[in-house]
């Protein structure tokens, strides 16, 4: 069997992480994987090494500059990956597409099957259309989690198949044992609360500042340190309020930009908590990173955190619950084992073999 896997970008966004992830699990599974992506600004690849089993078809997508319309780029993002991707398709037993921008440069030549991480909303009339047609067309979904999948069949009538991620927890657990990693983020940060995403909407990042300016008057030494935050999308007013709040409230968050991805695992293991109050997710990998990495979490309250998270993490639903909880994360730190353990029960290869599964029935 031969696999196209497509994914909108090479930066470490949760679904080309799951991207990379599964594609390596499919090979050693014994099947031919291809990974398609755009490759913004230069890049020549991914984040990451890439296993040399997988081969990784990077397609160059000019920068236009901050004064291209967003609408534009969506569209030129479909059609310079989907007019790369369409000679190759023949070669494919399956096109597979991992998010809206590459199920739609996929369906333009042919039929595709696409992973529903999250569903969100937009305004962009590009983008709205692109998120319609990614859940409409493609003759399959999959979710990787049941709350997702509900979603998308209360809203479209469409029963998605559910793989859950997997969790890479033995490199986080190893990043718990990393003490010269450890030491050089304690060195260079103090003690800090980590969130991994970015400043955007859906990672409800203004909702986390108002919360550490509260928790911060009992922990005076804490810094708020982001992490991440690479993505297609435009969200320049958000980061405007983002600045202007954080100068309100007089809080200086230390912003990590994209971190090294070996260096990723001691900088959450060193956080004294993981703030993940996303107000959309699909399924939580940054929360399970962690907990394999023995680090307090406190998530926003979602069906599908409680569902995929369980009793491992704390809950909150506002800024000041979301202060509290953090408060006692940090003054009376939970037991990591139960976390950990639940990080070691999500297996790449066992979402692969479900993968193998859904690609055979169909």
């Amino acid at each position: 069997m031969r696999v196209a896997l497509l994914t909108y970008s090479t930066k470490p966004r949760g679904g080309v992480v799951h991207t990379l992830a599964l594609a390596e699990a499919l090979v050693r599974a014994g099947v031919e994987v291809d990974v398609w992506t755009l490759a913004r600004g230069g890049d020549t690849g991914f984040f990451r090494r890439v296993d040399d089993g997988v081969a990784v078809r990077a397609v160059p997508f000019a920068d236009l500059g901050p004064d291209e319309p967003f609408g534009s780029r969506i569209a030129r993002s479909i059609e310079v990956l989907g007019a790369a991707f369409a000679p190759a398709r023949p070669a494919y037993d399956v096109v597979h597409a991992q998010d809206c921008l590459s199920a739609n440069a996929a369906l333009r030549s042919g039929p595709a099957v696409r992973t529903v991480h999250h569903l969100d909303t937009f305004t962009t009339p590009e983008l709205v259309a692109c998120h319609e047609r990614a859940v409409v067309e493609p003759a399959a979904l999959v979710c990787v989690s049941a709350a997702v999948a509900a979603e998308v069949e209360e809203g479209w009538g469409r029963t998605p198949t559910v793989i859950p991620n997997g969790v890479a927890a033995d490199r986080f657990e190893a990043g718990e044992l990393d003490e010269v990693g450890r030491l050089r983020w304690r060195r260079r940060l103090g003690r800090y609360v980590l969130a991994v995403g970015g400043i955007e909407p859906r990672k409800g990042t203004l909702d986390l500042l108002d919360a550490f300016a509260l928790l911060r008057a009992d922990h005076p030494d804490l810094r708020l340190v982001l992490a991440g935050g690479e993505t297609l999308f435009d969200y320049r007013d958000y980061r405007t309020a983002f600045d202007t709040r954080a100068t309100d409230l007089g809080v200086v968050p230390d912003l990590l930009g994209v971190v090294d991805d070996d260096a990723l695992p001691a900088l959450v293991a060193e956080a004294a908590a993981l703030s993940f109050v996303s107000t959309r997710e699909g399924f939580g990998l940054a929360a399970l990173e962690a907990l394999a990495a023995g680090t307090p979490v406190v998530a926003r309250d979602l069906p599908v955190l409680r569902e995929v998270l369980g009793d491992a993490v704390a809950y909150a639903a506002h800024p000041a619950a979301i202060a509290a909880a953090l408060a006692r994360a940090l003054d009376d730190p939970p037991d990591p084992a139960p976390g950990r353990l639940l990080a070691r029960g999500f297996s790449w290869d066992a979402a692969a073999a479900a993968h193998l599964r859904f690609y055979a029935g169909r």
